[in-house]
């Protein structure tokens, strides 16, 4: 026989374990839903993070309560947790059914409720409890939907879609499970420090990095023109043939010349040169002028012999001697 509960209300439950089976109804816009358990000790609050079951820790570590895969029934799609009852330690008060929706609020689900089978039963047998989970303002992202405590030597179950609007993590923190990063941390332990790799630089990104200025072209001299001054370590080129040599360092002073006397031209009597007067040397005395020598005294022409009139035939060679 199922009961049928209504928020606030509570049943006895003859059962050694329970199946709390989520239902809804999805569609266009409307979130995914998903169930999760937490094991309460007596303070209510979960004594372990381990004590947190949900779709990232989907086992305790007594194997005592599970976390099972979302299935598609006719009716919608369905989200489930298992617990064995009978087999907890006395530590466990009190097992919390939640549930929480990523993507928006409970007012977009539809059709929302819960049942509890009895997971000795038979596979296909009729629910224990069934609720229809109905949020107070709609606003929420997890709700409690119901919680199993136990009632002397036994179990009972109490209806309460109580919701929170922080989400999963809200809820989780409220019973003292340790959030890290926006998720409940299962097992209690920080993670580890990640470890940077050697080969990753350690400067900060947008850190502008110093420009390596290109290396400046050699000097070129266009046509016609000498080339630019070389740096002290640069040994230049040789130009083309007809170009001028750079110039290092200035020209050398050219050397002291003393000048001469200034010489004046003047004719000398009695020893003209072939052409031009001889110079004489400014301020030197003139000497006394030398007259210019005679002429050789007139030979008088010889009479010959013969009685031509003194004409005489030069010396001649004996091939022009008369033969004697």
């Amino acid at each position: 026989m199922t009961h049928a509960m209504v928020k606030g209300s509570n049943t006895p439950l003859d059962v050694t374990g329970v199946r709390a089976v989520l239902h809804w109804t999805p569609g266009p816009g409307a979130p995914d839903v998903d169930a999760s358990v937490l094991l309460l000790g007596p303070d209510g609050r979960v004594r372990t993070d381990a004590d947190f079951v949900f779709y990232n820790e989907p086992r305790h570590p007594s194997g005592l309560a599970r976390h099972l895969p979302k299935k598609r029934v006719p009716e919608g799609l369905t989200d489930t947790v298992e617990v064995d009852l009978a087999a907890l330690d006395a530590g466990v008060d009190r097992v919390v059914i939640a549930a929480s929706c990523d993507g928006g609020p409970f007012r977009t689900v539809r059709d929302l409720s819960l049942t509890l089978y009895d997971t000795a039963g038979p596979q296909h047998a009729a629910p224990v409890v069934s609720f229809e989970v109905v949020p107070d303002t709609g606003a929420e992202t997890a709700l409690i939907c119901g919680e199993v405590y136990r009632k002397g030597t036994g179990w009972k179950f109490r209806a309460l879609a109580q919701g929170y609007a922080s989400g999963l993590v809200g809820l989780a923190t409220q019973y003292g499970v340790a959030v890290d990063d926006g998720e409940p941390a299962a097992t209690g332990q920080a993670p580890a420090a990640p470890v940077r790799p050697a080969s990753v630089p350690t400067t900060p990104l947008g850190t502008p990095q110093p420009r390596i200025p290109a290396a400046e072209p050699a000097p070129t001299s266009a046509y016609g023109y000498p080339l630019q001054a070389p740096s002290p370590a640069h040994v230049p080129a040789q130009p083309a043939y007809g170009y001028p040599q750079p110039m290092s360092a200035p020209p050398a002073a050219p050397p002291q010349v003393h000048q001469q006397p200034p010489v004046h031209q003047q004719p000398q009597p009695g020893y003209p040169a072939y052409g031009y007067p001889q110079p004489v040397a400014a301020g030197q005395p003139a000497g006394p002028a030398v007259p210019p020598p005679l002429a050789p005294p007139a030979v008088p022409p010889a009479v010959s012999a013969n009685g031509d009139g003194g004409f005489a035939l030069p010396p001649q060679g004996p091939q022009f001697q008369p033969q004697r």
